[in-house]
């Protein structure tokens, strides 16, 4: 049965032209079964009306959900509207996904370069027998180019910033992650060290950690009194973005797979270290995610990358068991430092040298602060690195540490990748026991710089970014990040900088002799 309207008079069309609404979306959602009788079904105006004509509304029966409105359709309508809702999201989907390749493929190109710019610096360092660290020497590099580049074509300087941002981004998301290898091989170094000297090291690790903290902070306090220079904001630092759930099970997948391969062909990769290598380093990857997500109050004892070395540990000690090959040649095939046959470990410590030339990024995002603050930040850096070396060597010898085990762990203050460049300017020292004591270190000061800081009455945020990272460099500074983020620049400022002025001190063969001299 048809239903005519009456035509409307022109005045009235118009007012009902510019009131116009489009029926209720919620009124056709109704089931086939529940459609409106078109015996009492009574339209008002809507945009399908738009001719002064009669139009016959007709309905089609209680199995259909179609309207059909004069010579065209709700139905169809509705149709195209969800064809067309469905193509934006299908465009949308489709753009998101170009972003995320292209994302990859950015972040993969950026590090890339920074990681074939290391690589290059040191054969090109070691060809010419320089001893100095290539990574420092390449930093200087990007750095002064940057700065040449700001003052001269400053879109160019922020342009190559923001090309070389998800390389940094990636850096400062794992940066705990390449500390690691040191201490998931701790087994293998600390078995040949007497227990008298380990309990010597240990408080010489703790001991120096307060009083270098206290050198920095004090200083900074002192400095900034003197100087009275006004706190302006920094710079905001780009954050890294947190661990999803496809990492987890990606990772996890990795490691079953790759150990149940290792598990029945031993060398299927090659050798034993290569075919070890994906679920050791599965294990260490998942390990630092799982120690991430751990709750505040569980992270200030079980830090995460104590969680992140024992996750390497058990799996390694499973492996072992399992293949009956026994632990300590598992631990070998984690850090092989063989670079034609490279383990977990070796790939996580070849990022090191890319950590030194990111720097050259942090200090000029914060080029501005450091200008302001440069009184405040090199003072301190320096006393306390000259502090920290100098009374490393004379505790060590007051204690009656054995000279080359005090020689390992001078630069204990001092970042990974620049510490072992350091012992490697002395003879007889262990570069491994050195990377150990620098990372334990990082975590004493990561799991208690807050509360020694706040004891210490330190609550200018330049004094505490400046003594977390004198005494607790890198881990200390992914310490402080989550937390104090107005610390945190002076922080990233001052972990660079203690690093280079510790390079450059030991660079100087008279700073060398005289520490050999100290430590007897």
């Amino acid at each position: 049965m048809a239903i005519l309207l009456s035509t409307p008079s022109s005045s009235s069309l118009s007012s009902s032209l510019l009131n116009l609404k489009p029926p209720s979306v919620s009124a056709f959602r109704t089931s086939s079964s529940s459609l409106f009788p078109t015996n009492t079904f009574t339209p008002k105006c809507s945009i399908f009306y738009a001719s002064p004509i009669p139009i016959p509304i007709r309905g089609f029966g209680s199995k259909t959900s179609l309207f059909e409105v004069g010579g065209g359709n709700y139905g169809s309508y509705k149709s195209r509207e969800i064809s067309a809702k469905s193509s934006g999201i299908e465009t949308g989907g489709t753009s998101s996904l170009t972003q995320s390749v292209f994302g990859v493929l950015h972040l993969i190109v950026s590090l890339g370069l920074i990681l074939a710019m290391d690589k290059f610096l040191k054969q090109a360092f070691v060809a010419a027998s320089i001893k100095f660290p290539s990574a420092l020497f390449g930093m200087f590099c990007i750095f002064s180019v940057l700065i040449i580049l700001d003052s001269t074509v400053p879109s160019a300087a922020k342009a190559l910033v923001n090309f070389f941002e998800p390389a940094f981004l990636f850096i400062q998301r794992w940066l705990p992650l390449f500390y690691v290898p040191s201490l998931v091989v701790l087994p293998l170094y600390v078995k040949d060290i007497p227990a008298a000297s380990g309990i010597k090291i240990s408080l010489i690790i703790v001991g120096g950690w307060l009083a270098t903290l206290c050198v920095a902070g004090f200083t900074a306090i002192a400095v900034r009194k003197a100087v009275n220079t006004q706190l302006v904001d920094a710079e905001p630092m780009g954050k890294p973005s947190p661990f999803s759930t496809i990492e987890v099970w990606t990772w996890t997948a990795v490691l079953i797979t790759s150990f149940v391969v290792a598990l029945f062909y031993p060398t299927a990769l090659g050798t034993s270290a290569r075919t070890c290598l994906p679920f050791l380093l599965a294990a260490t990857v998942l390990g630092y995610i799982v120690g991430s997500g751990l709750p505040s109050n569980v992270k200030k004892v079980f830090h995460p990358i104590i969680c992140c070395a024992l996750s390497a540990d058990i799996t390694a000690y499973a492996f072992a068991y399992l293949s009956k090959s026994g632990l300590e040649p598992v631990l070998g095939y984690y850090l092989t430092k063989v670079s034609s046959n490279p383990g977990a470990g070796d790939i996580l410590m070849g990022f090191l040298g890319s950590v030194i030339l990111s720097f050259a990024f942090s200090m000029f995002k914060q080029r501005k602060l450091v200008k302001r603050h440069a009184a405040e930040i090199f003072t301190s850096v320096i006393i306390s690195t000259v502090f920290s070396l100098y009374s490393t060597a004379l505790v060590g010898r007051l204690v009656g540490l054995e000279p080359s085990l005090t020689v390992s762990i001078l630069p204990r203050c001092i970042t990974v990748a620049l510490a072992l460049s350091i012992v490697s300017l002395f003879e007889g020292a262990n570069p491994s026991l050195t990377a150990v004591v620098v990372v334990v270190t990082g975590l004493v000061g990561a799991n208690f710089v807050q509360g020694a800081l706040d004891k210490l009455n330190f609550r200018d945020p330049i004094a505490r970014g400046i003594a977390t990272a004198s005494s607790a460099h890198g881990l200390g500074t992914a310490a402080l990040s989550a937390k104090e983020p107005e610390a945190l620049p002076f922080c990233a400022i001052a972990y660079a900088l203690n690093g280079i002025f510790g390079s450059i001190l030991c660079s100087i063969p008279a700073v060398r002799e005289s520490l050999l001299a100290i430590i007897g």
